[in-house]
């Protein structure tokens, strides 16, 4: 009987874990392509990123996949100003607080010093 030599990457990911990291990788890819088709915004980014670390032991070569898949992040809400006022929180700023109101009271001491 012959020695199989296996000189594809691809070949040898199948054989990996008896075929279930190629069953993990599909599922993770099928997870980012999902995430991609649902994504609101009209463009967005994913990435699938496969890893095989390599270690030699004596006379063997072991090798470990693994599979991450990074889904495409959804745009956040945006930031609302708050000011603290009087223990608490306003979306007015506390000096603009008489633009809101309506004219505001004119006091004695600037009625007599205006000339009228």
């Amino acid at each position: 009987m012959s020695t199989r030599i296996i000189r594809s990457v691809f070949q040898a990911l199948g054989l990996s874990n008896r075929g279930r990291f190629e069953e993990k990788a599909n599922a993770e890819m099928q997870r980012l392509i999902e995430a991609l088709q649902e994504h609101p915004e009209e463009k967005a980014k994913g990435t699938l990123t496969l890893t095989i670390d390599f270690v030699k032991l004596g006379d063997r070569i072991d090798m470990k996949p693994s599979v991450k898949a990074k889904l495409p992040e959804e745009k956040g809400f945006q930031s609302t100003p708050f000011w603290v006022v009087e223990g608490g929180l306003s979306v007015q700023h506390p000096s603009q607080s008489d633009m809101f109101g309506g004219p505001s009271e004119v006091s004695e001491r600037r009625r007599t010093s205006e000339p009228a």
